[in-house]
């Protein structure tokens, strides 16, 4: 079939998507296409793929109880392929840094890029974009209740009932999920400073990715520097453990790193952010009602073992758009890999007990492998095949007894 053909066919089948005209009297109230619950990546990734779509006409309304204006966290991921957002990547590199207190590893990502997006850039861009289409509307205020009816989804904002064909629910709270104690359960958080320099000090060549150089107290704790210019960047004190730190042994852990590590005691901190990330290999649900369906975090987008998410919503984004298209309804997505569910359980199993050892596991992963192999692997791209070469040139010791650990459990 041609790509025209292609093109013909999805939009016949976009079409042929329910319409619900607004303010019909048979419901009452205000009533959109696609109403998406949640403001943030996850819900303006979802608006941008649709509005790039044959879908882009459905009428569209984005509900999210903050203005999103301010510069609240920087996503990075690494990429061979072009992405709706190249045009807002504050900063790219060809190479990625690695380093313990035994080895320091500089590596090329050959067709790969590593690139980091700001948040800020990343709201109004998508808010301009979508401002643009008189079919989108914006509305501020808070979720209270999502509801499904007989051919309709009910969202109560506000106090107000508004209706829907469909409705993607990003409003994620820990409030909300009951710990299955037959999965893990950490956290991900973080604390980073965005410095500068009198003097130039960073090469804005290479990233940090990680830097294990920080006493790990029985957790993984690592840094990573995203370099902006020979003389400012981006300094991130990251761990992986089941309680967050206070706010103290942040700080004094980044200037602990700044000075022993960089030989910097002369800086302007610039901006600073942080957050906690829930880390789990727990599913979530993706359909929660007729007509309602989870994105983002509350869908279990984040990649358990690493943290990172931007890629994986976008590419969820897009195998939505694709089901609407295709089905007339979004919850045909492709599953979780079950052979990647089991590995991420594993490092799991290791980051939970022995968390001081991941150091020492990352640090042979990337050593002993391709870096397009490793990249695949955290991007469950890989084959089975590069899957085994991979797990092959791992310590056995420590998954092996995870192994163990997890029929256990």
């Amino acid at each position: 079939m041609s790509m025209n053909s292609q093109f013909n066919a999805s939009l016949q089948s976009a079409q042929s998507l329910t319409q619900i005209s607004p303010r019909s009297p048979r419901l009452g109230g205000d009533r959109y296409d696609i109403i998406i619950a949640g403001g943030g990546l996850a819900g303006l990734s979802l608006a941008i793929h649709l509005i790039n779509s044959p879908l882009r006409n459905r009428s569209i309304l984005i509900v999210d109880r903050a203005a999103k204006d301010r510069d609240d966290r920087t996503w990075s991921f690494w990429t061979d392929r072009p992405t709706l957002f190249d045009s807002i990547v504050y900063r790219a590199w060809d190479q990625l840094r690695l380093a313990n207190d035994d080895l320091e590893q500089i590596i090329d990502l050959h067709r790969y890029r590593y690139k980091t997006i700001r948040s800020i850039d990343f709201y109004q861009y998508a808010r301009q974009q979508l401002a643009a289409r008189p079919n989108v509307t914006f509305t501020q205020g808070v979720v209270e209740q999502i509801e499904d009816d007989v051919d309709a989804v009910r969202v109560t904002v506000d106090g107000q009932p508004i209706w829907g064909q469909w409705t993607f629910d990003s409003t994620f709270t820990r409030a909300e999920v009951k710990p299955d104690a037959h999965y893990h359960h950490l956290k991900m958080h973080f604390r980073g400073w965005e410095i500068e320099t009198p003097q130039p000090r960073f090469d804005p060549r290479s990233a940090t990715f990680l830097d294990f150089r920080t006493p790990q107290q029985g957790s993984m704790r690592f840094f990573y520097v995203l370099p902006f210019s020979e003389q400012r960047a981006l300094i991130e004190y990251t761990l992986f453990s089941t309680t967050a730190l206070h706010h103290d042994e942040y700080e004094s852990a980044l200037t602990a790193y700044l000075k022993n590590k960089w030989g910097l005691a002369d800086y302007h901190i610039a901006h600073e952010e942080g957050g906690v990330i829930p880390i789990t290999d727990q599913p979530y649900p993706r359909r929660i009602g007729q007509h309602v369906m989870t994105i983002g975090t509350k869908a279990g987008r984040i990649k358990p073992t690493t943290g990172f998410a931007f890629r994986r919503i976008q590419g969820d984004s897009a195998a939505i758009v694709q089901s609407l298209l295709k089905h007339d309804q979004p919850f045909e997505v492709p599953p979780d890999s079950r052979r990647y569910r089991r590995y991420d359980a594993l490092l799991l199993e290791i980051m939970e007990r022995h968390g001081e050892e991941i150091s020492s596991i990352f640090t042979t992963l990337f050593k002993r492998n391709p870096i397009e192999r490793v990249l695949r692997f955290l991007d469950e791209a890989g084959s089975p095949l590069e899957n085994l070469q991979l797990i092959a040139t791992m310590p056995p010791k420590r998954f092996l007894q995870a192994m163990v650990q997890l029929a256990v459990r």
